[in-house]
């Protein structure tokens, strides 16, 4: 197991290779970023099913197409986006010079942990960032080997040795350490509650995000057709393990049995009042979630609860009647079962969103299915949440995939949940920008900046860290000013080696 030293270590190299990237241009970040971004997309299939493997959750099939947003697809987003040049506003006398935030502690989740390893290691890539993954423990072997692919891939493409490294065997011990640490420089925390709210408290910046408990409301303007298969898709889709995914369906009551119908034609299956108390007593036993359920299939949740549905059932549809705290089915699930409400207009049904959010998922995201602006914004304005998803699932929706909204597998809740940032995590949250500012007064002219840029691409080859030449097979000490090949520093190794020959001839003497 790794120990605590050794962590240190991690942290200590990591620091290194942060400050010999942050002397990196432009073209060299692109090109660092882009074959990470390739090599990932590469494996994407084999990381999805490794991931299955070793956590029991999710779809391959789903896990790959994340995998394959969260490289290549993270990459073509911010494709001529600079994130290293300084910006010039001749207009305010103002030049922005980006500053990296360092060394970025990453820790990633069971429930998406590959996808969630490329996209943070990208957006540190991105920002000349050096990144050091903490895996889930549940999850530790596929997303290490992740990480180790994308840093073969970084270093191979010209970036500094350790830019991107991995704590092979985790613990809770020694990610609190790592976040505690003054040689982290920042938290990126996806996870449950408890793993937030650690790196809140650790004394170091962090940017965490709360959980969700997705509200969906259906009003009487709606395609329900539409509406009900891309609700089931939403929530089948890698058997709900996205925290975007639909947590709680309300439906306005003039088309509540015709979503009914069409949700079941969709692959739902709708449980009668017996089976959502027969299911409700499997999944919340003890008043709290089974974790067993997490991520596993419809079919498998409904034989472990004693209920009989086809092996092809997508979706599990729960009804119940009033939006509060002691209903159980109103309450967050990751996993492919869906609690069922109606609403006598869309003004109830905007209230019954808002007594979700109340119970769990305040500033995460919702969703509505509506051909009316004025209840889709009457919904946004009441629900407190801060992304809301309009005639598309939330789970693919609210994380980007399926919208214009940025890309991402760490969404910010924002002020009301309690969270640092309040969009989904994007590069710029990893970056500060330094200003000059000139004298506003239009008699002070301002410098000509145009063309100048304090970043050079890598010269010679890839920075090595330095190490002991005892470590590793004897590999000298490489700093980033004096590389193995130099003449001066192989004449230096000469010298003292004969000096302590010289020494230990004295000795033998004596």
């Amino acid at each position: 197991m790794t120990s605590i030293a050794q962590a240190g270590q991690v942290l200590e190299r990591a620091r290194w290779a942060a400050a010999a990237y942050a002397e990196y241009d432009q073209a060299a970040v692109t090109a660092i970023a882009t074959a990470v971004a390739d090599a990932g997309y590469a494996e994407a299939e084999r990381f999805a099913a490794e991931a299955v493997a070793e956590t029991g959750m999710g779809v391959v099939a789903d896990k790959v197409i994340k995998n394959q947003a969260c490289s290549r697809g993270i990459l073509d987003h911010y494709r001529g986006e600079d994130f290293v040049s300084p910006r010039v506003d001749a207009a305010r006398k103002i030049v922005e010079i980006p500053r990296p935030a360092g060394v970025v502690l990453a820790l990633t989740p069971t429930t998406n942990p590959v996808s969630t390893v490329y996209f943070k290691v990208l957006l540190a890539l991105l920002t000349r960032n050096a990144v050091v993954v903490a895996p889930h423990p549940r999850a530790k072997r596929c997303s290490a080997d992740a990480a180790r692919l994308l840093a073969d891939a970084a270093v191979a493409a010209g970036a500094p040795d350790g830019i991107v490294q991995v704590l092979d065997e985790p613990s809770i011990e020694l990610t609190q350490a790592m976040m505690a640490d003054d040689r982290t420089d920042v938290i990126v925390a996806t996870g449950g509650t408890g793993v937030v709210r650690a790196a809140y408290s650790s004394g170091n910046p962090a940017l965490g995000v709360g959980p969700g408990n997705v509200p969906v409301f259906v009003d009487a303007s709606a395609d329900v057709a539409a509406a009900a298969r891309r609700i089931v898709d939403s929530k089948a889709f890698d058997n709900s393990v996205l925290c975007t995914n639909e947590s709680v369906l309300i439906a306005e009551e003039a088309i509540a049995d015709k979503l009914r119908s069409e949700l079941t034609r969709a692959g739902a299956h709708i449980l009668d009042e017996d089976g959502a108390r027969r299911l409700r007593a499997y999944m919340f036993a003890d008043g709290h979630l089974n974790t067993e359920v997490v991520g596993r299939d419809a079919s498998w949740i409904a034989g472990q609860a004693g209920l009989r549905v086809t092996p092809k059932t997508r979706v599990l549809i729960a009804p119940f009647d009033d939006v509060i705290t002691e209903e159980m089915l109103a309450h967050e699930k990751l996993s492919p079962v869906l609690g069922m409400t109606t609403a006598v207009d869309a003004s109830r049904g905007i209230r019954a969103a808002r007594a979700v959010v109340r119970i769990g998922g305040a500033g995460h995201s919702a969703a509505i299915h509506s051909e009316n602006p004025s209840v889709i914004t009457d919904f946004t304005v009441q629900v407190p949440v801060l992304r809301v998803s309009v005639n598309v699932g939330n789970s693919t929706g609210s994380s980007g995939l399926d919208t214009n909204l940025a890309p991402s597998m760490t969404i910010g809740t924002g002020f009301v949940g309690r969270s640092s940032i309040g969009e989904n995590l994007q590069p710029h949250n990893l970056i500060n920008w330094a200003r000059i500012a000139y004298n506003s007064a239009a008699d002070v002219p301002m410098g000509d900046f145009t063309g100048i840029n304090p970043w050079q691409p890598p010269a010679g080859p890839v920075p090595q860290y330095p190490r002991a030449s005892n470590d590793r097979g004897g590999q000298p000490i490489v700093t980033p000013t004096a590389r193995p090949s130099d003449p001066n520093l192989d004449a230096l190794r000469a010298e003292l080696r004969a000096l302590v020959v010289e020494e230990l001839a004295q000795l033998i003497k004596r």
